[in-house]
């Protein structure tokens, strides 16, 4: 590339983040006017610092120390160590160096506040925990327990997804890893995960090159604010996954493609069965699809996904119905009052916190490579750049697709945390000799938004 070229897509980053960044500002300012609105004892928006679910609140605390510290070594050793190392010991450090930095981060609000209590309000799914006795029962019995009025009514978060969350932390209990402290460290270490299996994922797909450089910054994600902890985190380690083994599978980089194509079944449906949002996955897998020219897995996929149907269904909770129910209780909520002509665009906007600005100007980079691929998808597969440019393509049909549904006014930040982590390898499309000025960027984006603000999950 010339000097010339390298200086025209340098100013066209600049842009890309200046636009972000002003598109985030007017997000908090309209949204402050806006939620000046008053409904009930609340403003409108049902937001504390719209467009994020947060307050203003400087702090510091016990993890504050550790995150600089994995901060650091990340942005200083990540880039060299991702290059040299094996493969076999890139995948579990990239995983363990994500778990210390969403560790880190969540300590920042102190071990009650940011750890042990988070999932023990009277939102959250342990509220709910000791109502489980009779699995069968309760799964025939879920959701007329959903809309508000019901008898017994469900917390919000417990009514807003399907049973299987809510089993989760029930099987969590029934072992002897009760309370919230356990409940936490589940959603931390599956969570921290998505980082292993997208590199592993970009992998297959684009080439160990692009997926060494995405590695560092996969660790570095500003998401790690909303993985800890929110059972959203959770959601995105297990989609994370299914989408590796997919690629895998897909690209018959594994001696076991098929064994691969039925893990990666069961777990999207243990996904879909988590969240209702996850159904759109399938762009994401049909994106894998396209760039490995290859529909071989989608029986095997099929194999798998098809145990949760049958047992859930057998047992008495019907997806549909589960679906639509929530829909009626959706809108018997904030989602009520929330105005869609705000959340359209600002949802967008409060992505920008959560995959940082280096995302940001990779996006922008992936314009390019994308045309590119597209032009030549009839005559060959993409490769490299172009095949990384389409899978972030996909990862961000997803989350427009949210959007564009109504069902995700506000708290974007944390329900789109499976279709946002798939953007952040977009960050392995900046020129390498900048990566370490970017690492420095997501770090400190992160580091403000934990300190400044008290995030509500």
């Amino acid at each position: 590339m010339t000097v010339s070229a390298r200086k025209r897509d340098c100013r066209r980053n600049v842009w890309a983040v200046a636009a972000a960044v002003v598109l985030f500002v007017l997000a908090v300012v309209i949204g402050r006017v806006l939620n000046r609105t008053v409904y009930g004892s609340e403003g409108i928006l049902r937001l504390g610092w719209p467009p994020l679910y947060a307050w203003w609140l400087p702090h510091v605390g016990p993890g504050t120390p550790a995150a600089l510290a994995v901060a650091a070594l990340v942005v200083v050793y990540g880039p060299p160590t991702a290059r040299r190392v094996s493969w076999r010991v890139l995948v579990p450090s990239v995983w363990g160096a994500a778990m210390a930095w969403t560790w880190s981060l969540a300590l920042v609000d102190g071990w009650g506040r940011g750890i042990a209590e988070r999932l023990t309000t009277s939102l959250e799914y342990l509220q709910s925990v000791d109502d489980v006795h009779d699995v069968p029962a309760f799964l025939r019995d879920f959701t007329h327990h959903i809309l508000v009025g019901s008898p017994h009514i469900w917390p919000a978060h417990v009514a807003g997804q399907p049973p299987g969350a809510l089993l989760t932390f029930v099987g969590l209990d029934r072992i002897g890893l009760s309370g919230g402290a356990w409940a936490a460290a589940w959603c931390i270490t599956v969570g921290s995960s998505f980082a292993a299996a997208v590199v592993v994922a970009v992998r297959a797909l684009c080439g160990e090159q692009l997926a060494r450089q995405a590695a560092p910054f996969l660790v570095l994600a500003p998401a790690a604010v909303w993985i800890s902890v929110s059972a959203d985190g959770y959601f995105a380690g297990v989609a994370s996954w299914a989408v590796a083994l997919l690629a895998l599978a897909a690209t018959r980089t594994t001696r076991v493609p098929r064994l691969a194509s039925v893990g990666a079944g069961l777990l999207l449906g243990l996904a879909w069965y988590l969240s209702y949002g996850l159904t759109v996955l399938v762009v994401l897998g049909a994106t894998v699809l396209l760039l490995a020219r290859s529909a071989r897995p989608l029986p095997y996929v099929t194999l798998g996904v098809l145990p949760w149907v049958v047992a859930f269904t057998a047992a008495g909770f019907w997806w549909p119905d589960g679906y639509t129910t929530l829909v009626e209780r959706y809108y018997q909520g904030a989602a009520k009052v929330r105005p869609y002509g705000y959340f359209i665009w600002a949802n967008l906007a409060a992505q920008v916190l959560t995959v940082g600005l280096a995302t940001v100007a990779g996006l922008c980079n992936a314009a390019r490579p994308l045309r590119s691929a597209v032009r030549g998808m009839r005559r060959r597969s993409p490769a490299g750049r172009g095949a990384l440019s389409v899978l972030v393509a996909g990862a961000l049909c997803m989350m427009l697709l949210a959007d564009l549904s109504g069902m995700s006014k506000a708290e974007t930040e944390r329900i789109w945390l499976t279709f946002a982590v798939w953007l952040l390898p977009a960050c392995a499309l900046l020129p390498r000799r900048a990566h370490v000025g970017w690492l420095a960027a997501q770090a400190t984006l992160a580091l403000l938004v934990n300190h400044l603000l008290l995030t509500g999950w």
